[in-house]
């Protein structure tokens, strides 16, 4: 959650010295962070993200935001609920999500209500709408079965060295940028994924332009995928050699987004047990490793980023006050002059 430029509260974690991750949260100012903990508990980092990931953290955000509003009245107040987005990654829009869409349509009411007694003008807005997705692409397996992807061997488990890879993939749900060090290697990458079952867009420097998405920052390619398939980061073919961190809550080590962190391995017989046992060597001070983490890229069952052909599939701007709207349907980069709208006109 974030509000204006003088108050802010941000989820954090505390990462120690010793491979401890505390949940915690930031703010500004300072005393936020003290006075939320104290009235509504440490934010709950492991039911934000990971396989416990519930409710809890999307309800402990709307009383940060209803706090602070209480608190500062804000110009302009911006509140993210995680909830819905993640529960539709791993069930899917089709899948048994009306008990979670209950929980979390309670509590934006909720939200609603309070700030529109207060007299705030409200917007409910998504940049993205989630689809149903059926399997999963792996572009750095096909740079690596065609000679582009170097690996570097630690401990008998296989590691990504990008700097001497000829071409890369950092993927990112139905996005993948593929980073190509050589600009003669280019025509090569795009031509092995034009080929690609389940890939819509392979886009080079002219289809970045075209759609809007051409960046200093941006890979020499860009891959998008159809609707029902999402792309990985799993560079390994064997699971016995994947990274120590991929069978791992690991946002920051791994080498593009990983939705599989929102589930526990089934292949794992007694979860519980296994889960109970580490969090018993972290409490006597041992090492350990949460590896509870899936490598099958088929349990995720929701992904985004691909233009949807169906609009009721795409994002929503949605808002308490319709004569600010002039038309039903709205570009992405217009939504920032309507915020404006909301926030100074009449």
């Amino acid at each position: 959650m974030a509000t204006d430029a003088d108050w802010a509260v941000t989820p954090r974690p505390l990462y120690c010295a010793d491979g401890r991750k505390l949940p915690d949260c930031y703010s500004i100012p300072p005393e936020l962070r003290v006075k939320f903990n104290k009235e509504f508990g440490q934010f709950p980092l492991f039911q934000f993200w990971g396989p416990g990931a519930s409710i809890a953290s999307s309800e402990w955000i709307g009383k940060a935001s209803m706090a602070v509003e209480e608190m500062f009245s804000p110009v302009f107040n911006l509140v993210y609920l995680p909830h819905l987005d993640y529960i539709l990654q791993k069930a899917g829009p089709d899948g048994d999500i009306a008990k979670e869409l209950s929980v979390i349509d309670g509590l934006c009411g909720r939200l609603i209500n309070f700030y529109r007694e207060r007299g705030c003008r409200v917007v409910v807005i998504s940049e993205y709408g989630i689809t149903s997705v059926k399997g999963a692409l792996h572009p750095n397996r096909m740079l690596r079965e065609n000679g582009f992807l170097s690996l570097k061997l630690d401990l008998g488990r296989e590691y990504l060295d990008p700097g001497a890879s000829r071409a890369f993939a950092v993927s990112d749900h139905q996005a993948a940028h593929i980073y190509v060090k050589d600009k003669r290697d280019i025509q090569a990458v795009k031509n092995l994924f034009e080929s690609v079952s389940g890939i819509r867009h392979v886009l080079d420097e002219e289809g970045k332009r075209a759609f809007g998405i051409k960046h200093e920052r941006s890979g020499e390619i860009v891959l998008i995928s159809e609707s029902d398939k999402w792309f990985t980061y799993y560079f390994w073919n064997d699971d016995s050699k994947a990274p120590d961190y991929a069978r791992t809550v690991n946002i920051h080590a791994k080498p593009g987004y990983d939705p599989c962190e929102l589930f526990i391995d089934p292949a794992i017989k007694l979860p519980n047990l296994k889960i109970g046992w580490t969090l018993l060597r972290k409490t006597l001070g041992f090492r350990y490793l949460m590896d509870v983490i899936p490598l099958d890229a088929n349990l995720v069952r929701g992904s985004h980023g691909a233009v949807t052909a169906n609009d009721d599939e795409g994002p929503i701007f949605m808002t308490t006050e319709p004569k600010l709207m002039t038309k039903q349907s709205i570009k992405a980069e217009e939504v920032f002059e309507l915020l404006l709208d909301h926030v100074f006109r009449d």
